[in-house]
């Protein structure tokens, strides 16, 4: 029983709705066909199985997640830069979580490198660029602002920050301050 506009860019989309509704990991061609009122078999000819489907929407968020950080870039440098790439990140996984987990998928190197994962790892090296870090430095510091702004990001929505204060955001900006003032006095492996 074939419905008429189904197409791959449209269950991708509906799958990314489903994740930020009941959670990425929720996330399945059969759940998919219930939301459409369609047998899974009807889904087949656009998707191959629930990880196809789940590699969509990685690739969709990590898209979502460059645009909006490439907007948020434009004109800016240095903290302000900074301040807003971070923001960008948190502010979507808050809006969009499914996507959000979606968009940590590991992906295999050929689809990785094809995705706008490449996108996201030349913004962060433009930002370090604007601290004057060189090669090798730059990999280390894009490392270390992944971590920051997952490993807050994570803690945050798993509720790990929800039973003290102050709150999220007052941290949030005290770690932006941080990592600014590292990026400045960032130590050269010549130096240690």
């Amino acid at each position: 029983m074939a419905r008429a506009g189904l197409n791959r860019g449209r269950l991708i989309q509906a799958g990314a709705e489903l994740a930020d509704e009941v959670g990425f990991d929720q996330v399945t061609v059969s759940a998919l066909a219930r939301r459409f009122g369609v047998t899974v078999a009807t889904l087949y000819s656009h998707v191959r199985n629930s990880h196809d489907l789940r590699v969509g929407i990685a690739l969709l968020a990590l898209g979502e997640l460059a645009d909006e950080a490439a907007d948020a870039l434009a004109g800016r440098a240095g903290k302000e830069a900074l301040t807003a790439f971070a923001n960008v990140y948190r502010d979507y996984a808050h809006r969009r979580p499914g996507r959000w987990t979606a968009a940590q998928m590991r992906l295999d190197p050929q689809t990785a490198a094809g995705s706008a994962g490449v996108r996201h790892s030349q913004m962060m090296r433009a930002i370090l660029r604007g601290y004057h870090l060189p090669e090798p430095e730059q990999t280390h510091a894009v490392r270390l602002l992944g971590s920051v702004f997952q490993g807050f990001v994570g803690l945050e929505m798993g509720g790990g920050f929800d039973h003290s204060a102050p709150a999220p955001p007052e941290s949030w900006e005290r770690v932006l301050d941080a990592v600014d003032a590292l990026l400045r006095n960032w130590p050269t492996a010549d130096a240690t």
